[in-house]
C-alpha cells in the first residue's frame, strides 16, 4: 500500500485513466467489428472515415502503438475497397 501523498494521489490518476482507456479501446474495437461486418460498400465507405478517426486518436494518445493504428487502418481500407 501506497505511503506517500504523491503516490496515494498517483493511484487514484492511474485507475481513472484505465477506465478512461478501457472504455475508449472498447468502443474502437466494437467500430472496427462493425465495420468488418458491413457487406454495403457505401455504408462502409461512410462509417470509414469515423473508425480510423478513432484509430488515430488512441495512436496519438499513446493507448496503441503507432505502427499498431497503421496497420490497422490499411486492413480495414483494404477490406473496404475490396467490397
Amino acid at each position: 500500500m501506497a505511503n506517500h501523498k504523491s503516490s496515494k494521489k498517483r493511484i487514484r490518476q492511474e485507475a481513472k485513466r484505465r477506465l478512461h482507456n478501457r472504455y475508449y479501446k472498447k468502443t474502437t474495437r466494437t467500430s472496427i467489428r462493425t465495420l468488418r461486418e458491413m457487406e454495403d460498400k457505401a455504408e462502409a465507405e461512410k462509417f470509414l472515415p469515423k473508425v480510423i478517426s478513432m484509430v488515430d486518436r488512441l495512436a496519438r494518445r499513446g493507448t496503441w502503438h503507432d505502427n499498431k493504428a497503421s496497420n490497422l487502418k490499411s486492413k480495414l481500407m483494404r477490406h473496404v475497397n475490396g467490397l
